[in-house]
């Protein structure tokens, strides 16, 4: 027995391929999201060495990022090696101006190697709850050698 449907006032029509049962979409909201930076990053021993390249430690990765709610971080590296990081955040003035010297650190650890699944990562910014900051300062570095990540942090509201 076919399934049928109303297709307008006054006839039924059969599911087909080419008569599909219509479909809509009620209270569905879409999350919107930006990407906010992709960049490739040689890391290495150095201390302090962000996603950017920079060493300058009250410099941040990412600005102007209080309209989102959590950044998300997607990462290939070149090898399956361990990666250090550390992810700090801090909030400004209008002007743009953060608020007082340093930064909160609100996360930090590794990247472990991974058989399952070698060289791909994803972090959530912050890990539970909303973040809302305007400025975020991402630190990587290896215990030993160099290895190139590849990563692509966006933005949810």
């Amino acid at each position: 027995m076919p399934v049928r449907f109303l297709k307008n006032a006054s006839e039924l029509a059969d599911v087909s391929m080419e008569s599909p049962l219509p479909v809509q979409v009620t209270n569905a909201k879409p999350v919107p999201a930006d990407t906010l930076l992709v960049a490739t990053t040689s890391v290495d021993t150095t201390a302090n060495r962000d996603l950017l390249g920079s060493t300058a430690t009250e410099l941040p990765t990412l600005d102007g990022c209080m309209q989102y709610r959590k950044l998300v971080w997607l990462a290939h590296r070149a090898s399956n090696t361990a990666i250090n990081y550390t992810i700090r955040a801090r909030a400004t003035d209008l002007a743009g101006t953060p608020l007082g010297s340093g930064w909160q650190t609100l996360a930090s650890g590794t990247f472990a190697a991974d058989a399952a699944n070698p060289n791909w990562v994803r972090l959530d910014i912050p890990a539970t709850g909303d973040g809302y900051y305007d400025q975020y300062r991402i630190e990587v570095s290896v215990a030993s050698g160099t290895v190139a990540l590849t990563s692509k942090i966006v933005g949810v509201r």
